[in-house]
């Protein structure tokens, strides 16, 4: 199980990639809140960096 932190907060278990149907390029990733929401991303934008406070920071960062 790998677990990620979202840069505001939450925990998150990685589940699998999934390629998207519509376009196979695209790398999906599925994740699940603690809660037991399952949540997906494009890989791009789960593993982008974003501004916070002006400092670039992961977006889910592992732990």
């Amino acid at each position: 199980m790998v677990r990620y932190r979202h840069y505001r907060d939450g925990i998150y278990e990685l589940i699998c990639e999934a390629t998207l149907e519509s376009d196979p390029t695209i790398t999906m990733i599925v994740y699940k809140a603690s809660n037991g929401t399952i949540w997906t991303r494009p890989a791009s934008v789960f593993f982008e960096l974003v501004a916070q406070e002006g400092i670039k920071v992961p977006r889910f960062a592992p732990i």
